[in-house]
């Protein structure tokens, strides 16, 4: 007699289903949760920090030693005159690294050769006569940098804008006289700079009964100290 097999119960298929599906829901919540903690927790893994080498940069620095003296001398180019030596002295204060105020005092011969050469008498009580001016300035360094010598030499230097107001003593006259110009400072130490300087000396003179303003050129060169 063969056995019969035995069909099985639709409760029994319903809940195998069930738990299969479960099972099928719940493998891919692991994995994620599993991934999650994975992302939030690195564990023990070892962070990488680039190694950056840093290179020394050198700021051009203008020498922080506020005063100044210096000596000077070029040319000075007298309207209606022609020009001639010239030779000066300054002292200065530097106010910040840009700002700085000056003095100077400067003189010249003056000689009125060309007018002797119309008018027997000339224009002068003599032969050549004295031309002194002094003023005060202020003046801003503009732009600050640096000079080459060749590859492995650097100088600091500074270009700056100056102008002030002053008086000029010429012909027995003593006149208030504007200036303005630029020049430029080339530091060979920090206590020591070379000085360039060109200026406009702004003035009215009396000459033969008439006033006029006369623009005088001065172009100059000299050294300048720092304390």
């Amino acid at each position: 007699m063969r056995a019969q097999r035995l069909a099985p119960s639709p409760l029994f298929s319903t809940l195998s289903s069930t738990l299969l599906a479960a099972a099928c829901l719940a493998a891919p919540l692991a994995a994620r949760a599993q991934n999650q903690q994975q992302v939030v927790e690195p564990g023990n893994e070892q962070v990488i920090v680039p190694q950056v080498d840093r290179r020394p940069v050198k700021v051009p620095k203008i020498p922080s030693n506020d005063f100044e003296f210096g000596l000077f001398g070029g040319t000075y180019s007298t309207q209606n005159f022609g020009a001639n030596a010239v030779s000066g002295l300054r002292v200065g204060y530097h106010i910040t690294e840009d700002y700085f105020v000056e003095a100077v005092y400067g003189q010249t011969k003056v000689s009125d050769e060309s007018f002797r050469q119309i008018l027997p008498g000339g224009v002068l009580s003599g032969d050549s006569q004295k031309l002194r001016y002094y003023n005060v300035s202020i003046g801003v360094n503009v732009l600050p940098g640096e000079i080459f010598f060749g590859r492995n030499t650097a100088k600091a230097s500074a270009l700056y804008l100056i102008g002030g107001v002053g008086s000029t003593k010429f012909n027995d006259q003593r006149k208030q006289t504007f200036n303005v110009g630029l020049g430029t400072r080339l530091f060979l130490k920090d206590w020591l700079a070379l000085q360039v300087d060109m200026r406009d000396h702004i003035f009215t003179l009396d000459l033969l009964g008439k006033r006029q303003n006369t623009q005088n050129l001065e172009l100059t060169g000299g050294v300048t100290f720092f304390f």
